[in-house]
């Protein structure tokens, strides 16, 4: 486990990425298996129906927060490979002032991982669901 300090280094280095920063993301919870991460919208997330979120940006947060989720205790036998499949269902336009996307991870193996993802609006209505498979390197 890691030291708070050691926390907020790494939260500060996601909040730094520059994706990360354009899509105004930050870390609202974190812990094994398990992330939360929120996004405040803006000029460079909206654009989607009604003026919502663009799809596409939700797609990009289902992507992080699978990574924050299985990362969120970082394991030096482990080697990332990347997102092998990724599928998002949009339930309703995300509208608000900040958007949140959840990640619980339901299967880790040795060679890929599955995890769940349910994107919320700052009312917590439900926005949309992805799921999406990453892969290690043997």
């Amino acid at each position: 486990m890691t030291s708070s300090s050691e926390d907020s280094n790494v939260d500060r280095h996601f909040e730094d990425f520059p994706l990360h920063k354009f899509l105004g993301l930050s870390i609202a919870e974190k812990r094994e298996g398990y992330a939360r991460i929120a996004m405040d919208t803006g000029p460079n997330t909206l654009g989607g129906v009604g003026g919502s979120v663009h799809g596409g940006v939700l797609a990009a947060l289902v992507d992080v927060v699978i990574l924050q989720a299985l990362f969120a205790v970082p394991d030096p036998n482990v080697k990332p490979a990347g997102t092998a499949d990724l599928n998002i269902t949009y339930l309703r336009p995300a509208l608000g002032k900040r958007i949140y996307a959840e990640g619980q991870v339901v299967k880790k193996g040795r060679q890929l991982a599955m995890v769940e993802v349910s994107i919320t609006d700052d009312d917590d209505r439900l926005c949309g669901r992805g799921r999406a498979l990453y892969s290690f390197r043997a």
